[in-house]
């Protein structure tokens, strides 16, 4: 009994993690591109609070807590490490790790490349 518990359980946190998607491209300040609808003018800085990831051309807002992630990465980053203030010297480019809710991202992960 014990061990038909634990596999279904294994199961479970298996079959979760299986609809997690992986979206790689561009990240964005949310707000600039709102504002402008421009990619060019609206790479993030420390500053920014809120994001979107352009996968394919498509733009994908992102959760709360996916704006946290990608903030604190954005603040992290090593070619930023020397100046904090600096914005960043190229596009911010992004692995993000989670479920598409229509042209929303609920994120799991973020990894800054």
């Amino acid at each position: 009994m014990r061990k038909s518990i634990m596999l279904l359980t294994l199961l479970g946190v298996c079959s979760v993690l299986s609809f997690a998607d992986s979206f790689q491209g561009r990240i964005v300040d949310a707000t600039c591109y709102d504002q402008h609808q421009s990619l060019t003018t609206c790479d993030p800085t420390s500053a920014s609070t809120s994001f979107e990831i352009f996968v394919a051309n498509k733009p994908y807002k992102l959760d709360a807590a996916g704006n946290s992630k990608v903030a604190e990465a954005i603040k992290n980053r090593a070619d930023r490490s020397s100046d904090p203030t600096k914005a960043p010297s190229t596009q911010v480019m992004a692995k993000i790790t989670g479920t598409k809710d229509g042209d929303n991202l609920k994120v799991d992960s973020v990894e800054i490349q």
